[in-house]
């Protein structure tokens, strides 16, 4: 797939479904319950088009005043477009995003089934195996 697009864009400009993204990744195929939270209105969102204009990939990224870092959120690619390596791509506008704020660093909250993605991405794990909604998740970090 030729990706059309790259937008980096506000809640209020984040498109329905883009949000139908997270919906299916992590309500229907994950069971998570609180997609969308207080975080989305104050993060930037970055959205991945498909040659037609589709939205096929999604994540989020906020300040967080307790770890003084920025932090990555809620990934998701449409299952049908997983292999695409648009998961690294979306990372990478997401540090490239950082970079020009004048930060160092991008942190996130990866479930541990996910660690591995991170880790190639050059992320390393900090802290303990924390559960999220019944989910085993770490904590990862990268200078950027």
């Amino acid at each position: 797939m030729e990706v059309l697009i790259v937008k980096i864009i506000t809640y209020e400009e984040f498109p329905d479904c883009a949000k139908e993204i997270r919906e299916a990744v992590f309500v229907k195929e994950q069971g998570f319950r609180d997609e969308f939270d207080e975080t989305d209105a104050s993060a930037v969102h970055i959205v991945v088009f498909d040659n037609a204009g589709v939205p096929v990939g999604t994540c989020r990224v906020f300040w967080n005043e307790e770890r003084a870092s920025y932090i990555l959120g809620r990934l998701a690619v449409l299952k049908e477009h997983r292999g695409e390596r648009l998961g690294s791509l979306i990372v990478r506008e997401a540090e490239q995003y950082v970079q020009k704020t004048g930060q160092a660093q991008l942190a996130l909250h990866a479930q541990c089934t996910a660690s591995a993605f991170y880790e190639k991405l050059g992320y390393t794990a900090f802290g303990e195996i924390e559960e999220e909604q019944g989910c085993p998740h770490v904590w990862m970090k990268k200078s950027v």
